[in-house]
């Protein structure tokens, strides 16, 4: 495990501050759904997904206080107001757009958006990379990984930890602090022959829907207890063209640097699963024209 420095120390405290604000925005939750729910128009359906993960389409008939009276293919049945988890729209006879499944990052760096309590995903970077994320409440994930390069020792890998915690501040605001942090075992430091972390700090907003949002962040680097003075920039964004494909960019200004960090592609998508085929660009000279190509997988559980 890595050693805990002073600026992991100081981005504790901060993730602590903004899982309090968390913890009283998320109270909540029903009235949300209740807020959502109605008789729909002639023509058009509803699609029910409960916190079990069961869906049902169909159609509200009566809304009561604590449930709803649901028309599907099998009758008319009871459900719990408490039981609902997400209700949509949808053409009557048409196809259901399932939810988004990597909805709560962009290729790197995080959303604003935050996994619902009991959510994770297995994700995997350049087949290297393999990490899990879990959300221990709606407001707190926790994730870590590691590197599994070939022919290096198991205490030669590199280690990380993506801590996140955030809150929906509106219908399509959403806000999260998180971390990056990686530990470097002493073999990658020859000055002090000690274990090093390094990582970055950062917030980011995100407005819009899960299909169609834009995402802008702010990061501080650090070197164990050293703390950059500026901060990146992060601006990126989704567009879903399709139930199945959407359109994803994430662009960096690093300080001091000659170049911003482009990136662009296209995420495939299931259900459960969501694969990023993309291309880094900085449009330097020692560049490829259209970049270096990037894949990642996700699987939701």
């Amino acid at each position: 495990m890595p050693e805990i420095r002073p600026t992991i120390n100081i981005a504790l405290v901060i993730l602590a501050f903004f899982l309090g604000l968390a913890q009283f925005a998320a109270a909540g939750d029903k009235s949300e759904i209740i807020g959502e729910l109605k008789i729909p128009e002639e023509g058009k359906s509803q699609i029910i997904i409960t916190h079990g993960g069961s869906k049902v389409v169909g159609r509200i008939v009566e809304i009561k206080d604590d449930e709803i009276m649901f028309e599907s293919d099998i009758g008319v049945s009871a459900v719990l107001i408490e039981d609902i988890k997400e209700i949509r729209e949808i053409k009557t006879g048409g196809k259901y757009w399932f939810p988004n499944p990597n909805q709560t990052r962009l290729f790197f760096s995080p959303t604003g958006r935050m996994l619902q309590k009991g959510e994770g995903y297995f994700s995997d970077i350049y087949i290297f990379f393999p990490s899990f994320s879990y959300a221990l409440t709606d407001n707190v994930t926790m994730g870590a990984g590691f590197s599994i390069f070939p022919g290096v020792d198991i205490d030669e890998q590199l280690l990380f930890f993506t801590p996140k915690v955030g809150i929906a501040a509106s219908d399509k605001f959403s806000f999260a602090m998180s971390g990056f942090i990686v530990r470097f075992p002493k073999e990658y430091d020859w000055d002090n022959n000690e274990s090093m972390a390094v990582g970055i700090l950062f917030g980011t907003g995100t407005y819009g829907t899960p299909d169609k949002s834009l995402s802008f962040g702010l990061g501080f680097g650090f070197v164990d207890d050293e703390l950059g003075d500026k901060p990146a920039v992060m601006l990126g964004g989704e567009y879903r063209i399709a139930r199945r494909t959407a359109l994803v960019t994430e662009n960096w200004i690093f300080p001091d640097a000659d170049h911003p960090l482009i990136s662009y592609g296209v995420r495939l998508f299931g259900e459960m699963t969501a694969i990023d085929l993309a291309f880094l660009n900085t449009f330097d000279e020692d560049m490829p024209v259209i970049g270096i190509p990037y894949i990642d997988f996700v699987w939701n559980f």
